[in-house]
């Protein structure tokens, strides 16, 4: 899409759904994600909290006498979008709510997009440099809003949305300006396929690895 090869490029990504990670992707290799020991780190998600203070949840273990399988649903079912704004964990139904003034549902959508540009910040320092800002997944293909809030006020990085391109985007589209340093496109995700790629590289080794012992 953008006419250079990846190995050059220095690229941060935001797959946006009920479940959220971004990585940074240097020259070809991830070097971080925000994703760490279980898909609870990092970003607010539909029913996830992100990233917090450890403290927090033993304060309210404490408080609220939950057992250790009652703070762990706490942390994966009840917290992040829905868990702020107490209307839903669809982002869809969470900008419905912001239209029509409710403020839990603003304050949801707020932190939310902060959690990414801060995330953008953090990886584009640690790899020196930025490229090519990628939004794919539910939320990163289909939320107009939460690409122009991500991308608001971040032209000191070189990051320029086209309004216009950004709000009648379809397909894989570059949706940045022509003057934007840094690309920002849009790119539907296709997770059955990587899976499918993935299995028929390990059956395929698999396979190589038989055939080798028995010709022995």
């Amino acid at each position: 899409m953008l006419d250079r090869p990846y190995e050059e490029l220095k690229i941060i990504t935001a797959h946006l759904g009920n479940g959220c990670s971004m990585a940074a992707i240097d020259r070809g290799h991830s070097i971080d994600t925000t994703m760490g020991f279980t898909p609870l780190e990092g970003l607010i998600m539909g029913t996830r909290s992100g990233d917090m203070d450890p403290s927090v949840i033993l304060y309210i273990m404490a408080k609220e006498g939950l057992s250790l399988s009652e703070a762990n649903t706490l942390l994966n079912k009840h917290s992040g979008l829905i868990g702020i704004s107490g209307e839903s964990s669809d982002m869809r139904e969470i900008e419905e709510a912001v239209a029509e003034g409710n403020k839990k549902a603003k304050y949801a959508f707020d932190v939310f997009t902060y959690r990414i540009k801060k995330y953008i910040g953090s990886y584009t320092a640690a790899m020196g440099g930025l490229d090519a800002l990628v939004f794919t997944g539910g939320i990163g293909e289909n939320s107009i809003k939460v690409r122009q809030d991500v991308c608001a006020n971040m032209e000191y990085l070189g990051i320029k949305i086209d309004q216009s391109k950004n709000e009648n985007v379809k397909g894989e589209t570059v949706i940045s300006t022509p003057d934007s340093k840094v690309k920002v496109v849009r790119i539907p995700t296709n997770e059955e396929l990587v899976i499918a790629l993935d299995t028929q590289q390990i059956v395929g080794e698999e396979l190589s690895s038989l055939k080798a012992a028995s010709s022995k």
